[in-house]
């Protein structure tokens, strides 16, 4: 589901998101215990093909992602829009699996692995940020893995 400041909520299944055009992209994985795991092939769609569907209002400037397992985590529309944010279902040629955040997980690639969301329930735009689980409990908000912001 995709809600908040946008004109059209949507209620999206498996197969919507395999309608929609499929997208491959290399790229690593950087966890904040300093470990990363290189070259993952991610298969899925671009989250910002999801969110046209959705039409953002002018005043939305946030993503929140609410997991089935109760997760959260927050990221700027602008981020969002990155070709590098997808909503997957594959890596390395296989389907993820439920341990991995199948049937699909969102990977926001120019951020800390906590910004990707497993299990993906609900996709919330927002006017206003909210920060997820791990945020307020002292890891940075924006989680650029370039600029090492692992904690406030």
């Amino acid at each position: 589901m995709v809600d908040g400041c946008v004109e059209r909520p949507l209620q999206l299944n498996f197969s919507d998101l395999l309608a929609l055009p499929q997208y491959e992209t290399l790229a690593d994985w950087h966890c904040v215990t300093t470990w990363s795991m290189l070259d993952n092939r991610w298969l899925g769609v671009r989250l910002s093909d999801v969110l046209s569907l959705a039409a953002p209002k002018e005043e939305a400037r946030h993503l929140i992602f609410e997991a089935y397992d109760g997760y959260t985590t927050n990221i700027p529309l602008e981020v969002a829009l990155e070709p590098g944010s997808l909503i997957v279902y594959g890596r390395n040629g296989e389907l993820l699996s439920h341990d991995h955040g199948g049937p699909f997980r969102t990977i926001i690639t120019s951020r800390y692995a906590w910004k990707s969301a497993k299990w993906i329930r609900k996709i919330t735009l927002s006017a206003d940020d909210h920060p997820g689980f791990w945020e307020v409990r002292g890891y940075h908000n924006n989680a650029d893995f370039l600029k090492e912001e692992r904690f406030s």
